[in-house]
């Protein structure tokens, strides 16, 4: 028989599954589920988006394309990007259209990470950070963002956490699963401690266009001199409501892309053409409506954000007012239960289903995130059994 444990690559043998791909399983065995844990928009992609990667295909156009996309994708993307984030990215050379994020993320990992290094991850934060890192053979290292300080990245303990074998930060705002956002001020205050200990900087923007209260979206690459040591990760799934086109695209200086683009040619070949022909309607069409369908979903995400976190501050469920992306990240410690407790406890009591705060890193495991990519009706209709499970529970 054979031994597969020992045939297997030990990183990814041992890499534990996504905390919130095992809880949903449990939660798809059960009927009727209410689930306020997926992080998508529930909104349909705008037709006119959906047509042209349609009208695509019957055209014709269904081989692969350039290996780093379709050459009028990244012309708009750049131009996009110079109006959005006020950075210019060369779409000859410095941009590669990826299949969704995530590639992005694991093309720029294995581009800059390799055994021995260490790169500082800002927690609770994204499930695939720490694994993608450590498929590299670097190490990732947890810088916790704390309630007090709106679950952003404190100057201090960033500095704290850096050692001579840090070679990258990742900063990662609107943050999933918080809701925290890095303002300008926040940004600026990290940068020289970036540039102090020559860090390379991973900044994960696909929550960039989701910002709420007037406050609006800076990236660090537009800070200084930063361009130069940052990459930028970004794509189509949040704001344009395109998640299962699976589109996205990673921005940074030549030198670096030229080793992505080789890890992308190799592993990916393309991004898929239709959804490439979508993604360029959709950029196309919203410069001319100025951004009209990205603007009327924001704003009702913006309408659930404000109802879901005043009935869970209402029902004694201390929540952050999350300042971007479409989640809440309600403590449930008062409880009595951490929030794995917590979520397994609702799902069995009441069909319904969040994520424990835990699946995002051991600084939310008192912690539960609830996504609002939902209807106003389907929120309300969870937190009402939500709040009667706490009065059952005499909290």
């Amino acid at each position: 028989m054979i031994d597969y444990q020992a045939k297997l690559n030990p990183v990814a043998r041992d890499m534990k599954p996504s905390g919130i791909r095992k809880f949903f399983e449990i939660a798809a065995t059960r009927k009727d589920c209410i689930s306020l844990g997926v992080g998508e928009p529930d909104f349909v992609t705008p037709e006119k988006f959906s047509r042209a990667g349609i009208q695509s295909i019957l055209d014709g156009k269904t081989q692969y394309t350039a290996n780093a996309g379709l050459m009028e994708l990244r012309k708009a993307i750049s131009k996009y990007l110079d109006g959005f984030i006020g950075v210019h990215y060369d779409p000859a050379s410095e941009i590669i259209v990826t299949v969704g994020a995530s590639e992005g993320l694991d093309a720029a990992f294995r581009a800059v990470c390799a055994p021995g290094d260490e790169v500082l991850v800002p927690e609770p934060c994204f499930v695939c950070y720490a694994p993608l890192v450590s498929l590299t053979g670097a190490t990732p290292v947890a810088v916790k963002c704390h309630i007090e300080d709106e679950f952003k990245l404190n100057p201090a303990e960033v500095e704290a956490a850096i050692t001579d074998k840090t070679k990258a930060i990742i900063v990662a705002f609107p943050n999933n699963p918080t809701g925290g956002v890095m303002e300008k001020a926040d940004l600026e205050a990290l940068v020289p401690i970036i540039e102090k200990h020559d860090l390379m900087v991973f900044s994960d923007e696909i929550y960039g266009e989701l910002v709420y209260n007037g406050l609006q979206f800076t990236s660090i690459a537009s800070i200084g001199n930063m361009r130069e040591r940052t990459i930028v990760l970004s794509g189509f799934s949040k704001a344009f409501a395109m998640t299962g086109w699976r589109l996205g695209y990673i921005c940074a200086p030549k030198p670096v892309m030229d080793v992505v683009y080789k890890i992308h040619q190799y592993g990916i070949m393309c991004a898929p053409t239709a959804a490439q022909y979508a993604a360029l309607a959709a950029l196309e069409e919203s410069f001319k409506d100025d951004f009209a369908e990205v603007k009327e979903m924001r704003s009702k995400y913006d309408e659930r954000r404000r109802y879901l976190v005043d009935r869970l501050n209402a029902m004694g469920l201390t929540c952050f007012e999350p300042r971007g992306a479409f989640y809440a990240f309600p403590c449930v410690k008062s409880t009595g239960m951490d929030g794995e407790q917590f979520a397994l406890a609702l799902l069995d009591a009441k069909n319904v289903a969040v994520v424990p705060g835990g699946a995002f890193g051991d600084s939310g495991k008192d912690f539960i995130r609830i996504s609002y990519a939902y209807s106003v009706e389907a929120i309300k209709k969870a937190l009402d059994k939500i709040e009667e499970f706490l009065a059952e529970i005499g909290k």
